[in-house]
């Protein structure tokens, strides 16, 4: 079998992984993506999905698909959590459509990686493997040649890393330790919309933010059916934990203080999900001949900008463009690499930077109200442009 004749391997089977998979096949080649889970599917809650997000979807040929699961909210509104008060607003109206190109969704993270799932099942390109747990991986000029735990050899052309933020495959490649605490934790729990009493409803997303904490919510699904929170506080209580059961105790000793808006909207949650949140600092390479890294593996970010997602789905569509247009597969994933690091590193640095705005106290409190009240719809749709654009 020729080096082009192999599949590319792909190590993780979540959204930046199916996506991956997808945009290869849709350029027609063929790959096998292997995962250590029993089944494939997501944990979680509610996405926040920017047009540039939707415009990777329309590309990867299901964007119908994506549009059967989605809601389109009104606004993107920011509250201050002492009081309630509006702070500011960016409308997601057609204007907001018009200037990017396609529309701001929230979806249900288990929805979206189904409709993934789903279409690279519906393609003879790929091979999807459960119980497949990567111990390491070899290469040289003829190809890539990873080695599972139960003693295989599965060859390919080029091996992604797309096995989240504890990559196996980062830590062979790169070997640059553990990613890195934050002192943020995120507590998530999605109900019905039935069970939210309708003064406290909103078409829009909402975020209430105060000192060290928010609290963010939205409608999902079609018809906005599900009511999705997340609550997220500075503690340095927890270390480690991913869809974990959260100390309610304890978040609400955090969020003391708050509006009486506020205190309702978590009082409707008895257990939440907890995940302790980590990102990376950026680096400089996370290529090396035919591996290469992708979305979380890549680039671990903070949730403030709601791209984490969007940024592997991004890099899955990136690299399918390189491999297609460049026949070497070295020189592509070096192509790929240098079109995403710079884009992904000023994500993970403007997430820290817009969790300080949202979780402002004292003094920067009253300057965040004094910069952001006012602001009007133009310059808000501006200061995202350079994300919403897109690639």
């Amino acid at each position: 079998m020729s080096t082009t004749d192999k599949p590319v391997l792909i190590v993780g089977g979540g959204i930046g992984g199916m996506a991956t998979a997808l945009a290869l096949a849709n350029t027609g080649r063929a790959s096998h993506l292997m995962d250590k889970v029993a089944e494939f599917g997501e944990v979680g809650a509610g996405l926040q999905v920017g047009p540039n997000v939707m415009r990777m979807f329309d590309r990867l040929g299901v964007l119908d698909r994506i549009d059967e699961i989605a809601y389109y909210p009104e606004n993107l509104i920011l509250r201050d959590a002492l009081d309630s008060s509006e702070v500011t607003r960016m409308p997601l109206d057609k204007a907001f459509r018009d200037q990017f190109g396609y529309p701001y969704a929230t979806i249900h993270r288990a929805d979206m990686h189904k409709v993934l799932t789903d279409a690279c099942r519906d393609s003879d390109l790929v091979q999807l493997e459960n119980n497949c747990k990567i111990v390491d991986f070899e290469q040289d000029p003829g190809g890539v040649r990873v080695h599972t735990e139960d003693g295989r050899v599965i060859e390919g052309s080029a091996l992604v890393g797309a096995d989240g933020v504890w990559s196996t495959v980062r830590t062979q490649l790169l070997d640059d330790g553990e990613p890195r605490i934050t002192g943020h934790v995120a507590y998530r729990a999605v109900l019905p919309m039935d069970e939210v009493p309708e003064h406290l409803r909103s078409n829009s997303v909402v975020l209430y933010g105060g000192p060290d904490l928010h609290l963010a919510h939205y409608p999902m699904r079609k018809n906005g059916e599900l009511f999705n929170m997340g609550a997220i506080f500075h503690s340095q209580k927890f270390t480690a934990g991913a869809d974990v059961f959260g100390d309610t105790e304890e978040m609400h000793k955090h969020f003391e203080g708050v509006s009486p808006e506020v205190e309702q909207l978590l009082g409707k949650i008895e257990e939440w999900r907890m995940w302790v949140q980590r990102d990376r600092e950026p680096v400089e390479r996370w290529t090396e001949g035919r591996v290469t890294l992708l979305g979380d593996s890549a680039h671990a970010t903070l949730q403030y900008l709601a791209q984490g997602a969007g940024m592997a789905i991004e890099d899955a569509w990136t690299l399918a463009d390189r491999l297609q247009e460049t026949a070497d597969v070295p020189t592509a994933l070096r192509e790929y690499e240098d079109r995403r690091i710079v884009r992904t590193a000023r994500v993970t640095l403007f997430s820290r930077l817009y969790g300080e705005i949202y979780h402002a106290k004292g003094v920067a409190r009253a300057v965040r109200a004094q910069m952001l009240q006012g602001w009007p719809p133009e310059a808000a749709r501006q200061s995202f442009a350079w994300i919403y654009n897109g690639i």
